[in-house]
């Protein structure tokens, strides 16, 4: 307590120095947005959006888990951020969750489940803009349904390295397989919305389109050789007219599947200069639409996915090549002789390490993503009204927003 009172006595007296006061900053900053019609348009439809999309998941037999907040292990993503806010327990440290990404994998382990989803809490202390602008898309703390579903393809590593062709004929359907359950959950979350939340998308000036299946697909590899490595993402979006469009095959996460990594005889593929159709990872970017024009803006990225890594071999390299892990996990008798050395995932790599009566491993083939509510929110309704993510959001952590958060 001491220590946030003397940090709102610092912020206090430089709104001071500045020719303002805590009073403005609340009113301006907070009080002004909650008072607004703005933001209770934004969350009717909100609420349409996540309770449609909670129902398709619910109509596919997916079991509701439980939030996971605190753990050993979270998701090391591959941009950058400040840090991992750690919280001291029962004598043991944990982090703070980036993502459910590893949890999402074991609460699939049961062959009797057919997927899982979770409204994910994530904390992601993001950098500030080293441009000093609004880039209009990271929160602080936000809200991500996470949805993870069993392949039960049962491939083994001798079939991983010596038939690809036929491995790679199933993760193609598979691959298939997800897009195609993602298209229809935003399809049927979209449809809702119009139905039922009309007069809001009005009042907030745009406009939103049921899309037609399947999606556009552009290939990363392609779209960075016609648009350059930066902003390609956007550039797909105005070579189509569609609302929604998928960007593939984005060397990315240890856990989004590249095949083949490893090759017979301990060697592995050129993964720098792997083609997309290699990498079976995809983004959903989504394109606001005004109402009065119709002009469509740039595309933004809403849900990202894959087919998941699920081989304990690859596994393991995948953690090490994207340097998560200074080395490999030697285990023996049980245990895990240089489980130090491994920070939170010692646990979460015996399992993947672990087999049944029969020899077949515990750790399931999955694949899955997750789809930011809040930035989906922004991409859809950004317009006359909406302007950047806070205006989504009651509470609303921008770091390119407010030096200090208030509530």
């Amino acid at each position: 307590m001491k220590v946030i009172g003397e940090s709102l006595d610092s912020f206090q007296a430089a709104l001071r120095q500045g020719g303002s006061s805590l009073e403005e900053f609340i009113r301006d900053n907070y009080a002004s947005r909650w008072l607004s019609d703005e933001l209770l348009h934004a969350m009717a439809v909100r609420t349409t959006f996540v309770q449609a999309c909670t129902e398709f998941l619910k109509d596919q037999s997916l079991y509701n888990i439980e939030k996971v907040m605190l753990s050993i292990l979270t998701d090391p993503l591959a941009h950058d951020i400040e840090h991992t806010p750690s919280v001291r327990y029962k004598g043991h440290l944990y982090v703070t969750t980036h993502s459910m990404i590893y949890s999402k994998f074991l609460a699939c382990a049961n062959p009797n489940v057919k997927g899982i989803y979770v409204d994910s809490p994530n904390i992601r202390l993001e950098l500030e803009s080293p441009n000093n602008i609004q880039r209009g898309k990271y929160l602080a703390d936000f809200s991500q349904i996470d949805v993870e579903l069993r392949r039960n393809r049962g491939v083994d590593l001798e079939q991983y390295l010596h038939d690809q062709k036929k491995v790679k004929e199933i993760l193609d359907a598979d691959f298939k397989s997800v897009t195609d359950f993602f298209e229809r959950m935003i399809a049927r979350a979209v449809g809702a919305v119009i139905k039922r939340n009309a007069d809001d998308l009005a009042a907030l000036g745009v406009a939103w389109e049921v899309p037609s299946l399947p999606f556009p697909s552009f290939p990363k590899d392609k779209a960075a050789a016609r648009h350059g490595a930066r902003n390609f993402e956007e550039k797909c979006g105005e070579e189509t007219d569609a609302q929604f469009y998928w960007i593939t095959g984005l060397y990315r996460e240890n856990y989004d599947l590249v095949y083949p990594y490893l090759l017979p005889g301990g060697k592995k593929a050129d993964v720098k200069n792997a083609p997309s159709d290699s990498i079976y990872n995809f983004d959903i970017c989504a394109r606001g639409i005004d109402a009065a024009s119709g002009k469509r803006l740039a595309g933004r990225e809403i849900l990202s996915g894959a087919v998941r890594e699920w081989l304990f071999e690859p596994i393991v390299e995948r953690i090490i090549d994207n340097r998560v892990l200074p080395e490999r996990p030697v285990i023996t008798n049980g245990g895990i002789e240089n489980i130090a050395a491994l920070g939170g995932y010692g646990p979460f790599l015996y399992f993947a390490s672990m087999k049944d009566e029969h020899g077949r491993p515990l750790f399931p083939d999955t694949m899955g993503g997750g789809i930011g509510i809040e930035r989906t929110l922004y991409a859809l309704l950004r317009g006359p009204k909406i302007e950047k993510v806070d205006d989504v959001c009651f509470f609303g952590k921008n770091p390119d927003s407010h030096p200090l958060y208030l509530f």
